[in-house]
């Protein structure tokens, strides 16, 4: 971990990753006034250095130049030095990416390192990883900073014209005005699936070339597009074939911890076998809620038991004690990437009955050479109704001898040193891991899951709300940084969510106090959507709208879904106009490349065929067959709220859903609502007759 002959100002901080940096040489401070102020004082430029605690190439560049006395006796003398976890800062993170992606023609990525110019933070230089001597055709980090330094002395008039071109960029960088007479219409949803269609593998499933990430919010897309077409008795094959098929390639492949449970965030080659080993929370979110949905679409019982192993998963490593979910686990252990996920064939059968052994060898094609660095990383090679059949046995027999040798393998696995785990919880994460957990547990029937999302919801509602507003990070007792954008909705939308699985007053209040917090602070009222930053943040060089989405999906899209359902719910015009403003404020942006913005385009959907609201009124024991009945079937657009009956005042439209009788159903799609009715069969009518149809575009 570095030489403890040195201690900076890092030690003070509670991010596991600026902790990491705390005994280096580098004279680091966290961003903040002190740093920023020297820089200006002294008129050095800055150095700021942004990564996460699961980030390999971080730990190459801290290993090779952070620690190393010479390089840190240049980068102190030279610049003043700034660390910055990017999953505790994703303004900064957005912005200097951006800037690097201009500048360098070409995408960032972890670590970053930026070099600003001290009187107003503009970036003039940088990259990704540099390595300390020449190689790879890049410069040696100590020549590099010389350079840097030498051209931030003699060169300013350079570097004056330079910032003032960036700063213009960053102006033009927000999304373009909509242009008038553009109506928002379902041609962008098809421009998006014939997107897809050609990005997909059709021999490896997923989307495009190695490396390989799930992109969730791209495969949820055609998932409701299957569903609308069957909907309209026209199956679109193509599209349920997108999502099963990729589906199951991850479950059966690498990605996924075939011992353990939980994906891994990408493959490092198009055929799912080797992951890049880190599990990170926002993966798991995402892939959870779509492997539970994919499950209750196509009933393959492959999505179901992967949603049930990964929910288990996050529940036995990913949670802390008081509540919170926590934010990853690295890929290395021991100084080894995939270490701790990786068997000889020798290590298994030592495990394994002789009949255990035969089965995971065929099941798994532990023949020939190994996979991984010498040893195997577990890919599903043949699936078990083809077991059941080279076996003649029942299938039930091949999944208890299968289930068997895995504990075996489980049991094995956790005598060994375990990767390290970055314990701050975020909010944003929390909120979609609440979404993944709640979602889960509804369908499954876990009301284990649903608790889990409980207390996490529970745990953000005490640690990280403060006075109406939200905070970004919780570890070590201490919670800090105003919440970004995400942070809220994300929220919002797990709370929604949970709602689904058990109705409770105080989580409805909370999720309608954060949609007011939204409008007020982040909305921008001139054009429409959502700034990534408060209108009271600190403020930065340039204060950026999340349009497409990234790793996880784009703030404004959340926003605009989750103000589209609450405005139906409540018949709250202030919150559908919201939703309304953002899709036409940003039609432009993801019209010129629809498949880069599946978040809002999730949300474009609900806008042409409205969400169907079912509230039903009664005991819970009598609301549980009707709940159970409309939650049966694959219903994106379906929001269905179970409310006790001795609840009374709640707020809009919802006060008129009274009971008559022992449960009654109120079912609306868009502002239409049908009678409402005390009698099951009569529900289970209307149900099958709300199938939305495509003529009701708004």
């Amino acid at each position: 971990m570095g030489h403890t002959l040195h201690t900076n100002r890092l030690i003070h901080e509670t991010s596991p990753y600026l902790l990491q940096h705390a005994h280096n040489p580098v004279d680091w401070h966290p961003w903040g006034t002190e740093a920023l102020e020297r820089a200006r004082r002294e008129d050095k430029p800055i150095l700021v250095s942004i990564g996460y605690s699961a980030c390999h190439w971080c730990h190459v560049m801290e290993h090779e130049s952070f620690e190393d006395e010479a390089v840190a006796r240049v980068m102190n003398e030279l610049f003043v030095c700034i660390k910055v976890d990017r999953e505790e800062r994703p303004d900064l993170d957005k912005i200097y990416q951006t800037a690097h992606q201009i500048l360098a023609q070409r995408p960032g990525g972890w670590p970053l390192n930026m070099f600003l110019t001290p009187d107003d933070r503009m970036p003039f230089f940088g990259g990704t990883y540099f390595p300390k001597t020449p190689q790879y055709g890049m410069p040696g980090f100590i020549d590099l900073l010389h350079h840097v330094a030498e051209v931030y002395a003699q060169k300013r008039a350079a570097i004056r014209e330079q910032n003032a071109s960036l700063r213009d960029i960053f102006g033009r960088l927000q999304p373009a005005a909509p242009a008038p007479g553009v109506h928002i219409g379902p041609e962008v949803l098809d421009g998006a699936y014939s997107e897809l269609q050609r990005q997909f593998d059709a021999r490896f499933g997923g989307f495009g070339q190695a490396p390989k990430f799930p992109h969730p919010t791209s495969l949820e897309l055609c998932l409701h597009r299957w569903a609308r077409s069957t909907d309209h008795g026209a199956e679109d094959q193509e599209a349920r074939r997108m999502v099963r098929d990729s589906l199951m390639a991850m479950a059966h492949g690498g990605l996924y911890d075939q011992v353990g449970g939980g994906f891994c965030r990408y493959s490092v080659d198009e055929r799912w076998e080797i992951p890049h080993f880190e599990k990170m929370l926002y993966d798991n979110a995402q892939l959870l809620a779509l492997v539970t949905d994919a499950w209750l679409a196509t009933g393959e019982s492959v999505f179901r038991r992967v949603a049930m192993e990964t929910a288990e998963w996050v529940m036995r490593e990913m949670q802390s004690p008081a509540g919170g979910y926590y934010s990853a686990l690295d890929a290395d252990s021991e100084g080894h990437e995939g270490k701790f996920y990786v068997w000889t064939a020798e290590e298994i059968r030592a495990q394994l009955t002789p009949e255990e052994w035969d089965m995971v060898e065929r099941r798994f094609g532990l023949k020939g050479a190994p996979n991984f660095e010498g040893a195997w990383h577990l890919n599903v090679r043949v699936d078990q109704a083809t077991l059941a059949l080279e076996w003649r046995c029942p299938k039930s027999d091949v999944t208890a001898l299968l289930d068997s040798a895995r504990q075996k393998l489980f049991a094995a696995r956790e005598r060994r040193v375990r990767p390290g785990r970055d314990e701050k919880i975020l909010t944003s994460w929390n909120g979609l891991m609440i979404k993944g957990m709640a979602r889960a547990g509804r369908v499954l029937d876990r009301p284990d899951f649903i608790a889990s999302a409980e207390r996490a919801l529970s745990f953000i509602q005490a640690e990280l709300w403060r006075g109406q507003r939200l905070l970004v990070t919780h570890k070590d007792g201490k919670s800090q940084l105003n919440a970004y954008l995400d942070d809220h909705v994300f929220m919002m939308e797990g709370a929604l969510e949970l709602l689904q699985s058990r109705w409770r007053r105080e989580d409805f209040d909370f999720i309608r106090a954060l949609a007011d917090t939204v409008l007020e602070h982040f909305e921008d009222e001139s054009q429409g959507g959502f700034y990534f930053t408060g209108d009271d943040h600190e403020q930065l060089v340039y204060r950026p709208k999340p349009v497409a989405d990234d790793a996880t999906p784009s703030g404004n899209g959340v926003a605009a879904r989750v103000f589209l359902r609450l405005g139906h719910l409540l018949g709250d015009l202030n919150y559908l106009h919201a939703a309304e403003r953002t899709l036409e404020a940003l039609y432009t942006s993801i019209r010129q490349q629809p498949s880069t913005h599946g978040a809002l385009l999730l949300a474009l959907e609900e806008l042409l065929y409205p969400p169907q609201t079912v509230v039903l009124r009664g005991t819970p024991g009598a609301m549980k067959p009707w709940q159970a009945l409309a939650g049966r079937h694959y219903r994106p657009h379906r929001l269905v709220l179970a409310i006790p009956d001795n609840i009374a005042d709640l707020p809009g439209v919802l006060a008129e859903r009274t009971l008559r009788g022992e449960v009654t159903a109120y079912l609306c799609t868009g502002h239409a609502c049908s009678a409402p009715t005390a009698d099951f069969r009569e529900f289970e009518a209307a149900l099958a007759e709300s199938a939305p149809s495509t003529d009701e575009h708004v």
